[in-house]
C-alpha cells in the first residue's frame, strides 16, 4: 500500500533522523518557558484503550484536545462532532510530520506499535503518556527510556492502577516494616491472553475503512483473517503484536510489588510452563524471578513468581491468606488475580484491585492502616508538563518494571531453563539463542531512527 501523497515514510524517516540530531533545539522552548496554561494534545488511537486514555486527558481544563490518529478515522467521527476543530490522521506518521504546535500524546494501541509512535513523538519534543507494557521488545524500552530522560520530557505509563489508594497503601505498609523483610513474593491473573489453537489457513478481505498495512506497522506483512484473530480481539494472544497475559496484566500486578520493595533488574528467569507456538503466546504460565536484594528484602537476593491461566500459588501459600472462619454458603477461594508477599513479620494480600489485607488476621488486630489517597493519574501527567507536579510511573520507574516483565515473556521460550541476565548489556549471558528476542527488526519501510 502506497503512502499518501502529501506524506511518505522516507519523508519521516529522514525527519525522525534530524529531530534526533535538532531534539536540543525543540526541547528547551518546552522547557525554559514559563510553564504554559495549554497543552495542546494528540491521541494516538480513537477507540478502545486510546478512548478511555484521551478522555481522561482531555478533561484537564489546560487541555486542548488537538489532533488524533486511526487506522480506522471513522472511530474518530463523534469526537469530531464533539470537538469540531479536531484533526484527524489516518497515517500516525503524517499528523507528527503536519502537527507542529502539539504538547503531549498518548500512545494507546496495540503492544507492537508503542515504541515507534512514543519515539517518533518524543523525537519531536513531545511529553508521552504510553499505556503498558511500555513496548513490545526489552531493547525498545531501554531504548525509549534513555531517551526520556536525556530530554527530560514528560512521561507516564499507563499503569494508573499505580495511583490508587489501594496500590500506595500496600507499597507504605511494606515499606514501613509491617510484616517485617520480604523473603518471596508469589504474583498471578487468571487472564488467558494465549492461544493454542491452529492459524487459520484463510485470507480474509480487509475490512472498509480499515488500514491493515499501517495497522500491521513495524511487523512483517501478512494476509488479514477475520473473525477477530488479529483485530479487534485478540490480537494479545499473538507473538509479534501482543505480549500475552504477562505483557497486559504484569506491569499492573507487578507493580506495587516493584515499587514496595524498590527492585531493580532481575539476575536470572526460569519459566516452568508451556512455550508459544509459532504464532501464539502460551498460557498457564509459573515464571520464577530472582531479583538482587534490596533494604526491604530479606538476604541477599529475593524470589518473585508469576502464575497465570488456571495456575495458582501452591495451596500453602494460599493457605497463608485464607480467612480463618470461612462463610459455608459461600466457599472461598484465592482472588483471581493479585500478589501474596511473605515477610518475617507477616504476609500481605494485594488483592487486583482492593485494600492490602494482612495475615494472620489475629496477629494485626487494631492495627491502623495508612490513609492513602487516590490520585488522578491522567491529570498527575499534564499537571508535570505545567510544572505543578510530578508522574510517578514515569519511564524511569515504568521502563525497568516493563523489562522485567518482558523478561518473562522471553523465559516462555525456553522452558525449564534458568536464564542469566545482564542487564547493563542488555544480554542473556548462558543461553544466547534468548538475545534474539531481546530486538526484533522492523519492517523495510518502517524504521525508526533511534530504535
Amino acid at each position: 500500500m502506497k503512502p499518501s501523497p502529501q506524506f511518505s515514510r522516507r519523508s519521516f524517516l529522514k525527519s525522525a533522523a534530524l529531530t534526533t540530531i535538532a531534539a536540543p533545539y525543540f526541547i528547551p522552548n518546552l522547557l525554559s518557558a514559563p510553564p504554559s496554561e495549554r497543552v495542546f494534545h494528540a491521541s494516538f488511537g480513537a477507540g478502545g484503550m486510546a478512548r478511555a486514555d484521551l478522555t481522561s486527558i482531555i478533561s484537564h481544563k489546560n487541555v486542548e484536545f488537538a489532533a488524533v490518529t486511526d487506522v480506522e478515522p471513522a472511530k474518530a467521527n463523534d469526537l469530531k462532532q464533539k470537538y469540531p476543530n479536531l484533526r484527524v490522521y489516518a497515517d500516525w506518521r503524517e499528523m507528527l510530520d503536519k502537527e507542529k504546535g502539539l504538547t503531549s500524546v498518548n500512545v494507546s494501541t496495540p503492544d507492537h506499535m508503542h515504541a515507534p509512535m512514543a519515539m517518533g513523538a518524543m523525537q519531536r519534543g513531545l511529553h508521552v503518556y504510553g499505556q503498558k507494557p511500555l513496548t513490545h521488545d526489552i531493547y525498545e524500552t531501554r531504548k525509549l527510556t534513555e531517551f526520556a530522560r536525556a530530554k527530560k520530557l514528560v512521561t507516564q505509563m499507563g499503569i494508573q492502577i499505580h495511583s490508587s489508594a489501594e496500590y500506595r497503601a500496600a507499597v507504605q505498609m511494606v515499606q514501613d516494616g509491617v510484616i517485617g523483610k520480604i523473603k518471596e513474593v508469589h504474583t498471578w491473573s487468571s487472564k488467558k491472553w494465549g492461544d493454542t489453537e491452529a492459524k487459520p489457513g484463510r485470507i480474509d478481505p480487509v475490512p472498509a475503512g480499515f488500514n491493515w498495512d499501517h495497522w500491521i506497522g513495524v511487523c512483517a506483512e501478512r494476509p488479514f483473517i477475520g473473525g477477530g484473530w488479529y483485530h479487534p480481539g485478540n490480537w494479545r494472544k499473538r507473538l509479534d503484536f501482543g505480549t500475552g497475559t504477562f505483557g497486559d496484566m504484569g506491569c499492573h500486578i507487578y507493580d506495587p510489588v516493584f515499587k514496595a520493595l524498590a527492585l531493580t533488574a532481575p539476575l536470572s528467569v526460569r519459566s516452568e510452563g508451556p512455550m508459544p507456538n509459532e504464532h501464539s503466546w502460551a498460557t498457564d504460565a509459573v515464571i520464577h524471578y530472582v531479583f538482587p536484594g534490596t533494604k526491604f528484602s530479606e538476604g541477599k537476593t529475593v524470589k518473585v513468581t508469576w502464575y497465570d491461566g488456571d495456575q495458582l500459588p501452591p495451596v500453602e501459600i494460599q493457605n497463608l491468606v485464607k480467612p480463618a472462619v470461612i462463610n459455608s454458603e459461600r466457599p472461598w477461594k484465592l482472588t483471581d488475580q493479585g500478589s501474596i508477599l511473605i515477610g518475617t513479620k507477616g504476609v500481605m494480600l494485594i488483592p487486583h484491585i482492593d485494600r492490602p489485607k494482612l495475615f494472620p488476621v489475629d496477629q494485626f488486630v487494631g492495627f491502623e492502616k495508612p490513609k492513602t489517597e487516590r490520585a488522578d493519574h491522567w491529570h498527575q501527567f499534564v499537571d508535570a508538563i505545567l510544572g505543578k507536579d510530578k508522574t510517578q510511573a514515569n519511564f524511569d520507574y515504568a521502563g525497568p518494571l516493563t523489562e522485567a516483565v518482558l523478561l518473562g515473556s522471553v523465559a516462555t521460550r525456553f522452558p525449564k531453563t534458568t536464564l542469566e541476565w545482564n542487564a547493563k548489556k542488555l544480554t542473556f549471558t548462558n543461553v544466547k539463542a534468548a538475545n534474539q528476542f531481546v530486538r526484533r527488526p522492523y519492517r523495510k519501510g518502517w524504521e525508526v531512527a533511534g530504535l
